[in-house]
């Protein structure tokens, strides 16, 4: 006997839109994002944010004309608009096209603009794409340029503590390129008072950036002014690997003028040092030994070190040519005679 024909329509998700088949999908899409009802707007950019995962999706999408849409939808009224089209741009940062498209149509401004939006899902996506942005130094030189800095050390202590973490590693991007306008902006006190917070992120991204900010030489005056060195002492026993570079990154780095040897060296900085020239982190073994060779500059230092030169003999055998040449440096300065 022959059975009955039956229609079935495909099951599609309701927050999201139908997408045409072959290549009308993200022109149709693209169409959708500036419908006048507000739940289409919404499905569209629910859909656009599943396919731009995809690099060749996200190159039809630029194509296409969904950057321009998207710089409209960030100044939607609609709360979840703003929300999905901040994670949309966040994905497309992800690509280089994407990162790309954003500088060509001029979006860093726009994002930016929501740093104080209401929504909190909407300032962290809007921190991950400035984060990922930043992460490439044409990025962080754009973010310098365009005066961000100033506002991002003002939004670290009272932003969200998950969103505080994506603020201090975007500014610690901006400082490796250039410290001065977080140096004007006093940002070693804001720094300063992260240090002892629970998260590690963000002790490591507080960390990071003074690592940057201690290398012009107005930044190392500020890091001992600000007493930095004892804590960055105390952070050698973090429980965190990352903390532990950065913060002998920090000594290392501050101790390269007169000041900072002696602080940190008040501060007792040999001992902990010792113990991480053993260390199987690459970052925490290296720093450790640049931050003992320029300590060792100071004569009663040197004199302290010479004991502990066989230990240092034993990293000229790392696999690691970066371990083997700070070891066969901080030798070199501890054994030297006048």
């Amino acid at each position: 006997m022959a059975r009955p024909q039956t229609s079935q329509q495909p099951m599609t998700h309701l927050t999201q839109a139908p997408v045409a088949f072959g290549n009308w999908a993200l022109p149709k899409l693209c169409t959708e994002l500036q419908d006048d009802e507000l739940a289409s707007r919404q499905r569209a950019l629910t859909t656009l944010c599943d396919l731009v995962h995809d690099p060749e999706r996200a190159y039809e999408a630029i194509l296409n004309g969904c950057m321009e849409r998207l710089i409209f939808l960030l100044k939607d009224d609609d709360g979840l608009c703003r929300v999905k089209t901040t994670e949309a741009l966040y994905i497309l940062a992800a690509h280089s096209l994407g990162r790309d498209a954003i500088f060509k149509n001029d979006m860093m401004g726009p994002l930016a603009d929501l740093l104080d939006d209401p929504v909190d899902t909407c300032r962290r996506n809007v921190h991950q794409a400035l984060n990922r942005m930043a992460e490439y130094p044409s990025g962080a030189v754009f973010m310098v340029s365009m005066g961000l800095v100033p506002r991002l050390v003002l939004n670290v202590p009272t932003e969200a503590e998950n969103i505080r973490a994506l603020i201090l590693s975007t500014l610690s991007s901006c400082i490796m390129v250039n410290a001065q306008p977080a140096l004007e902006s006093d940002v070693i006190p804001v720094l300063k008072g992260q240090l002892s917070h629970q998260s590690s992120d963000i002790r490591r991204a507080a960390t990071s950036a003074l690592v940057g900010i201690s290398v012009p030489a107005n930044g190392k005056v500020k890091v001992c002014e600000e007493d930095l060195l004892p804590l960055m002492v105390n952070l050698l026993s973090d429980n965190d690997q990352g903390v532990v570079a950065n913060a002998a990154g920090t000594i290392m780095n501050t101790a390269v003028f007169t000041r900072g040897k002696h602080e940190a060296l008040k501060a007792g900085a040999i001992d902990p040092l010792l113990r991480l020239v053993v260390s199987d982190n690459r970052a925490v073994c290296a720093n450790a030994l640049r931050a003992l060779t320029v300590l060792a500059e100071v004569p009663s230092a040197r004199a302290q070190l010479l004991g502990h030169v066989p230990l240092l003999k034993t990293r000229l055998q790392h696999p690691d040519s970066i371990i083997q040449r700070a070891a066969s440096t901080a030798i070199e300065v501890i054994s030297w005679t006048p």
